[in-house]
């Protein structure tokens, strides 16, 4: 099965709701399983899920978030409650175990968006604590943030820390959903998880999106939205509201 790990929708950063990412994906056809990972709010999430109820869809639904860390992003799959931000990369990975969630590194080593880098990434690995052990670490990102790690990752992970391989569009736009996946036995989500607690998943990229057909004025948008998020939870909820109301009068005015 194929299974996206890393979708955002536009209850965080994204620019289409999920009810419009469903239906793409619907209609594509090629995906068993996705995840909403809005950052650092499982509200996108749970919201994704009752829409998901709604019709009878062929592909199941992992509720989750990615989570900001003092490290890096962290990818909480399979939680049902918020996982708070801004703590070690231990903790937050202890946190998400304790409900029952399973916690992917996206995105590793970037310099390009906030990750987790090589040396805590193998210090966390070196305490021997399975609660506080990453399940996966993403190998296949077809974003920036992306380009450069993947391989990179892949030999690291391989030669040293033999963690579960993902792949995941990091999606902020429905054109992106299924451009890299996760590769399991099976079609289920139950499937997906038990394949990466078995490590028996791989990271894999699609056809890739060329940036014109997203156009520069979504791009550009987006990049304003992703504004709105980080304030919220950096700089206080006032200087969130304000990013995000200047993100609406912009796209009321497209």
């Amino acid at each position: 099965g194929r299974a996206d790990l890393q979708v955002h929708t536009a209850f965080g950063d994204g620019m289409e709701d999920a009810r419009t990412i469903f239906e793409r994906v619907e209609v594509l056809g090629e995906l068993d399983v996705i995840a909403i990972t809005d950052h650092d709010d499982i509200g996108g999430a749970l919201e994704a899920r009752e829409v998901h109820a709604q019709a009878p869809y062929h592909f199941e639904l992992v509720t989750g978030i990615e989570v900001t860390t003092q490290h890096g992003h962290l990818l909480a799959l399979w939680v049902e409650r918020p996982v708070r931000s801004f703590r070690s990369l231990e903790e937050t990975v202890a946190a998400i175990h304790a409900q029952g969630g399973l916690a992917v590194v996206p995105h590793p080593f970037s310099l390009l968006t906030r990750s987790i880098g090589r040396r805590t990434l193998e210090r966390v690995l070196a305490i021997g604590d399975p609660t506080t052990h990453p399940d996966g670490i993403e190998v296949a990102n077809p974003t920036s943030a992306g380009w450069d790690t993947g391989i990179r990752a892949i030999e690291m992970n391989r030669a040293r820390w033999g963690l579960a391989e993902t792949g995941g569009s990091d999606a902020h736009f429905t054109e992106a959903v299924g451009a890299a996946y996760t590769l399991f036995p099976g079609r289920t989500s139950d499937d997906v998880r038990q394949a990466i607690l078995a490590r028996a998943s791989a990271g894999r990229k699609g056809a890739g999106i060329p940036l014109r057909q997203i156009g520069a004025g979504r791009l550009a948008l987006q990049q304003v939205r992703g504004l709105s998020v980080t304030p919220k939870k950096v700089l206080g909820p006032p200087l969130g509201r304000f990013v995000q109301r200047v993100s609406d009068r912009v796209r009321a005015q497209r």
